[in-house]
């Protein structure tokens, strides 16, 4: 790394000033594209497994579970590599923003097509079942690489505990906002065009290249700042050794707190996506609304996420991220409950109950990835080094492991209790027996409950405060000077 542009010193940039405005709208469009991928495959891509594909809900599970492991998997393995990576004009995480970008957004498009492959039903079916195996784990691996570095810039834009808080506000802004957005486009392009199967394209088309123009904007708008950091980090002979793979387990493990973050997270998520992934059927199956309804609906969760993110992140400030996360949960767990006992005939209460989730997931959004850069700063000042790519990648292996077994559980559940996956080219919805019915309706409420609940012990015990936080930094910057 010691190729940094000299001029990097002179361009006034120091990383412990506040950050622009500009710079974190920079770079919180980094999050756009992927979040508009992420929430359409969330809240569609089940449904287009069964409904448009034809393929039997065991086997749609079965395919998002092998994407989601293998996500997991591969997330270490690029953490360590843009940890190594060495670039004069982009730095470490930027590179592989910048080459992923296009890539990405036609492997995004690509899980959305439907081939066929034979005649035959059966044959045909399992024709699907390797191809959307196949596509999606190339789908994965562009995801990671550039959502994996991204995530990991966080702590190399600033290392002020509040601005911290502020640049995740702007990230999951553009996060929530791209998911609205994907909602809405959604919604139009459901309502102009009948075919089903041209639906999904055309909507895979737009995100994916909004999802690429995104990334390269975040590029080009942190650009200075990223490498004003490394050109300090080389300075301070901060590099990072190569270190074997089981060394990255005890480093990433030795860390009380990570332990709890990813925790938090992993419930969090867990919960998130289990609701996003049952969702459209809870609304047209037991709800007995249209199809066209569905985006209507999440967008608003999604539009009270974002509307409630920063009132959030300025009452963390005062309150403490803790009892942000406290409130927040309790208000999606108010929402679960009463979905279980929702009816159909109650569409206005339904709304009602999605605005009390949307304002309690914006604090799943913020919370957990507002403590992560807390647990950089603690395990630099133990060991001397700065490993963001070992702990983003570990954080999200977790995650994605939690959530590949999650996504499959919904499948086999649909499937045990009845589910009738609809034919495929056919308008017509298939009636669910009521056993299919309680088990959407349990996997909507109780299931995310729980996982809630799990994720709230977990916070109260977290143990890293701000007056903690302040203690890391004088250390660290006494450490620095000698």
């Amino acid at each position: 790394m010691n190729d940094l542009p000299s001029d990097i010193h002179q361009q006034g940039v120091n990383t412990r000033d506040k950050l622009s405005f500009w710079l974190k709208l920079a770079y919180g469009a980094g999050d756009l594209g992927p979040a508009m991928t992420a929430n359409i495959s969330s809240f569609f891509l089940m449904v287009f497994f069964t409904n448009v594909a034809g393929i039997p809900p065991a086997l749609a599970g079965s395919i998002l579970m092998v994407g989601k492991i293998w996500d997991a998997v591969n997330d270490p393995m690029v953490g360590v590599l843009t940890d190594r990576t060495q670039s004069k004009r982009w730095g470490r995480r930027l590179p592989w923003l910048l080459y992923g970008a296009v890539p990405f957004g036609i492997t995004f498009v690509l899980q959305w097509i439907v081939p066929q492959f034979s005649t035959n039903p059966k044959i045909n079916i399992w024709g699907l079942f390797m191809y959307y195996i196949v596509i999606g784990l190339i789908s994965q691996v562009f995801y990671t690489v550039v959502n994996l570095p991204y995530t990991a810039m966080t702590p190399e834009l600033t290392q002020d505990y509040d601005e911290r808080t502020s640049l995740n506000s702007f990230r999951f802004a553009f996060s929530i906002g791209g998911s609205i957005v994907s909602l809405i486009l959604a919604q139009v392009i459901f309502s102009l065009i009948a075919n089903r199967q041209s639906q999904y394209v055309i909507l895979a088309v737009v995100c994916g290249i909004i999802a690429t123009l995104s990334l390269l904007w975040c590029v080009y708008g942190t650009r200075d700042r990223i490498l004003a950091f490394e050109a300090q980090r080389t300075q301070n002979h901060d590099t990072t050794a190569e270190i074997p793979i089981i060394d990255q387990f005890k480093i990433a493990f030795r860390n009380r707190p990570f332990l709890f973050v990813i925790g938090i997270y992993l419930f969090s998520w867990l919960a998130l996506q289990i609701t996003a992934s049952i969702l459209p059927y809870f609304i047209v199956n037991c709800m007995e609304l249209r199809e066209a309804d569905v985006p209507t609906v999440l967008i608003g969760v999604q539009g009270t996420a974002l509307c409630m993110l920063f009132i959030w992140g300025i009452f963390s400030q005062k309150v403490g991220k803790k009892i942000v996360y406290f409130l927040g949960m309790m208000l999606w767990m108010i929402a679960a409950v009463g979905l279980y006992f929702l009816r159909p005939g109650q569409i206005g209460f339904m709304y009602v109950l999605a605005v009390l989730a949307g304002a309690g997931v914006s604090t799943a959004y913020l919370v957990p990835w507002s403590m992560m850069p807390d647990i950089i700063e603690l395990d630099e000042l133990q060991t001397g080094q700065r490993r963001e790519g070992i702990f983003y990648g570990f954080m999200v292996l977790l995650q994605k492991f939690g959530l590949a077994f999650g996504l499959f559980l919904v499948g086999l559940v649909l499937e045990a209790s009845g589910f009738q996956e609809r034919i495929p080219g056919s308008p017509t919805i298939p009636v669910q027996p009521e056993s299919a019915l309680q088990a959407i309706r349990t996997v909507v409420g109780p299931i995310p409950v729980i996982l809630l609940i799990a994720g709230c012990v977990l916070t109260y015990f977290y143990p890293i405060t701000r007056e903690m936080h302040a203690e890391i930094m004088m250390k660290l910057a006494q450490k620095k000077t000698g």
